[in-house]
């Protein structure tokens, strides 16, 4: 059984393991890695010797610690190592990969792996994400601290246990924080988005599957519309479109109409029909126009609906729209008639009927208005909400206030919308 403490892989790299006799077998170069009980462990060093690598297993080891490493075997029962892609090796596919920090909301990067002794193996206990590490693979660590003291302060352990990680591809040559799904749920979406803006497009898909589909929907909408299309694109179909249906129409029309013309038209045919009639209708707008701009997602009763009527309906209907400053008053063929506040309708007599309590003078902007003649409205009139209406009255949407500050954004930050 090999002697073993708390050892690090630089500790090791570098080293001569030696034979029975303290002969150089060769240098260490790696560690090979395999699925162990509680924890992956280390099945076999990778050693080169006059530019030839060669495999030792773990049982061939006699001593193993940061000051020697010696096997049982000699020269001549050294076995030839050809370098493939479905072993793990610490130093090759495990240092300087980026993993997830959930409590940081950040990516980091592995600048070292612990390792310690368990029963009469070496198991892979953690990754070290902080400065020690980096410093510890340069060989400066120990300076380092002695520096640090003159000025009475000393370097931190950064070290993410190995429970918490997990391979994002097959062949572990990538890994990430493996976050438990209520864990990850408690983030707000916007860190959420902040960690996948800052991996690949597959390993942001791979995160986004984990999360119900409520957050996902919202963590979606934090991202940047570049790659909002990325991670839909690199979703499958199914749960694309079950976080498509959970967004407001307007922000799912802007995701579809950034995808390739097949992909949008595979969600769109695996969405509720109503959805997807919704979305299908504002791509139908153009770009930089108040139609292009709204969305078809708000509130509108009939005028002769009671106040008591409509709160009781309103209860139901908030549910399902996302933002809710006013409430419109339509004619039995949707044409706009009126507008009333919360605040009114709150305020009014139960048996007031929402043709009393409406305001009939109604600014409002046509579908094909230039988006900058919209801000200008919205801005010179104090709205939170412009209704979208037709030359012949009809109700078309709403532009909100949040989309009036997406049109002053700059233009690599904005929202576009094409037609598919």
């Amino acid at each position: 059984m090999p002697f073993f403490g708390e050892v690090f892989s630089s500790d090791i790299t570098n080293k001569p393991v030696l034979d029975p006799k303290g002969e150089d077998l060769g240098k260490v170069r790696d560690l090979i890695v395999v699925k162990g009980d509680p924890l992956p462990k280390v099945s076999a060093l990778i050693v080169e010797r006059k530019k030839k690598r060669y495999h030792i297993p773990w049982a061939s080891l006699s001593l193993f610690n940061k000051k020697i490493i010696s096997a049982s075997i000699f020269k001549g029962d050294l076995l030839p190592y050809e370098e493939n892609d479905e072993d793990l090796l610490v130093n090759r596919d495990l240092l300087d990969r980026q993993i997830v920090d959930a409590n940081g909301a950040k990516v980091v990067r592995v600048n070292d792996v612990k390792l310690e002794g368990y029963n009469s193996e070496a198991v892979l206990l953690a990754v070290d994400v902080g400065m020690r590490g980096l410093l510890r693979r340069l060989g400066i660590e120990r300076g380092s601290e002695e520096f640090l003291g003159f000025f009475k302060t000393s370097l931190s352990h950064n070290l993410i246990s190995w429970n918490y990680i997990q391979t994002l591809r097959p062949k572990l040559d990538q890994i990430a924080l493996t976050v438990p799904r209520q864990m990850l749920a408690d983030l707000h979406p916007a860190d959420i988005a902040d960690i996948i803006s800052q991996v690949s497009r597959e390993e942001g898909a791979h995160l986004m599957k984990d999360l119900d589909v409520e957050t996902a929907a919202e963590t979606l909408s934090e991202l940047k519309p570049e790659m909002q299309a990325d991670i839909i694109n690199a979703m499958d179909t199914e749960k694309a479109a079950d976080i498509i249906e959970e967004m407001p129409p307007d922000e799912a029309a802007d995701i579809i109409g950034d995808l390739p013309s097949e992909k949008a038209k595979e969600l769109l045919e695996n969405i509720e029909k109503e959805d997807a009639e919704d979305i299908q209708e504002l791509l139908g707008h153009e770009e930089g126009t108040a139609g292009g701009l709204m969305t078809n997602d708000y509130i509108a009763y009939p005028p002769d609906l009671t106040v008591e009527e409509a709160t009781q309906r309103f209860r139901t209907d908030a549910r399902h729209v996302e933002t809710i400053f006013y409430i419109y008053i339509v004619d039995q063929d949707e044409k706009l008639m009126g507008v009333t506040s919360l605040r009114e309708l709150l305020l009014a007599g139960a048996d007031c009927l929402m043709a009393d309590i409406m305001e009939t003078n109604v600014k409002s902007v046509a579908p094909g208005d230039d988006e900058m003649a919209v801000a200008e409205i919205v801005s010179k009139y104090n709205v939170l909400a412009i209704p979208v209406v037709d030359e012949n009255g009809y109700m078309h949407g709403i532009v909100t206030v949040d989309d009036i500050i997406d049109v002053l954004l700059p233009p690599s930050a904005k929202k576009k919308r094409r037609k598919v």
